[in-house]
């Protein structure tokens, strides 16, 4: 049972959403269908045909970031200043939180657990419990600008944050204490991952440049090659072998992913080029069996690619309309991914392999 005060309902309507009080689904709408077809063979771009259930909205404005807590909630944030927990696979929201005095720009889990962290354009983050009071558990306050990076480390001990005031902290999640400090001129932070098993953490930034800061006295590792575009956003494999950024841009000028070797070598392997707006999240996706590996993207031209990762081919385009600029992706399950946007909240996608990589939207709240 949640405690009292907690809000279990879904938020009023938005825009033109008509929402039945009670219920999880809202009324289907019907999309155009495209295909487009490469001599390969390859789908290059699907708008889908099928009715899409839309449950109870999540948010009642712009959806920032989405983060998958297990393979049942994930957690989102955005311009109403909420921190939701959903569950993506009933449609119900299971908890409201509200604290910060500004829009959500960053989510982080602790997998496995309850916990979860959150970062505003009121330059705090929030440490949230599930299983406690709708009140944040900790607060860390410590940067001068709107906090945009965000991770936690693999023992759930440390939280790295970033800020646009060119500032790195490292905080004690234990007692909320600030133990390390970095500053860099013109390091405007846009995200922050911690590489897994490592004592590593990788970031991204306006300067166009992708450091590995070593956590152990939070002093810069390595330095990628600078690209030619702001690298808006940084996921690093599950083996933490290597990591995939991805570049702001606009007409097709930047707008790619970037894959990396972490290892020694520290090489750029491959390229995905095809968006033609700024690419806003990068993730690898779960390997099915005998199948290739792949990557996603997600871009402020609606669209969601599926990639080749070895290649840097386009295996799939799932074209997302209305929906506004896309900011963030999360991997839900093995099969599911989660994708935020400004004017239509998060869409619930499914990952099919029956005829080659695909995408369907299944859902979206």
């Amino acid at each position: 049972m949640l405690p009292l005060g907690c809000h279990l309902q879904g938020a009023p309507s938005r825009n033109s959403w008509r929402f039945c009080a009670g219920m999880g689904k809202l009324q289907s709408k019907l999309k155009h269908s495209t295909y487009k077809y490469r001599p390969d063979g390859i789908t290059e771009e699907r708008i889908q045909t099928k009715a899409c259930p839309e449950y109870s909205p999540a948010h009642v404005d712009s959806v920032s970031v989405v983060a998958a807590l297990n393979s049942d909630l994930c957690v989102s944030g955005g311009k109403d200043k909420t921190v939701v927990a959903y569950n993506w696979k009933t449609g119900n929201a299971v908890r409201r939180l509200k604290g910060h005095e500004r829009e959500i720009t960053k989510i982080a889990c602790i997998h496995g657990s309850s916990r979860f962290f959150s970062a505003s354009r009121d330059r705090t983050v929030m440490m949230w419990d599930l299983r406690g009071p709708c009140q944040p558990r900790q607060q860390f306050s410590g940067h001068a600008m709107v906090v945009t990076g965000l991770a936690v480390s693999p023992d759930s001990s440390q939280l790295c944050t970033g800020s646009r005031d060119n500032t790195l902290l490292l905080w004690d999640i234990g007692t909320g204490q600030c133990v390390e400090r970095a500053s860099i001129s013109r390091n405007l932070v846009t995200h922050l991952c911690w590489v897994p098993q490592e004592p590593y953490v990788l970031q991204t930034s306006e300067d166009k440049t992708i450091r590995l800061w070593d956590s152990r006295g939070l002093q810069v590792a390595h330095m990628f090659p600078a690209k030619q575009h702001i690298q808006t956003y940084c996921e690093v494999s599950e083996d933490g072998h290597k990591c995939i950024s991805c570049s702001n841009g606009f007409g097709g000028e930047g707008c790619e992913a970037t894959l990396w070797d972490l290892r020694q070598t520290r090489n750029r392997i491959c390229e995905y080029k095809g968006h033609l707006q700024t690419v806003a999240s990068c993730v690898f996706l779960p390997r099915a069996p005998a199948s290739m590996p792949i990557i996603a993207t997600s871009s402020h031209d609606c669209k969601v690619k599926i990639w080749n990762q070895d290649t840097g081919a386009c295996l799939f385009t799932l074209s997302l309309d209305g929906s506004g600029p896309l900011t963030s992706l999360a991997v839900g399950d093995p099969v599911s991914l989660l994708c935020t946007s400004f004017g239509r909240g998060i869409h619930l996608l499914r990952v099919e392999h029956s005829r080659g990589p695909e995408l369907r939207e299944v859902a979206a709240f």
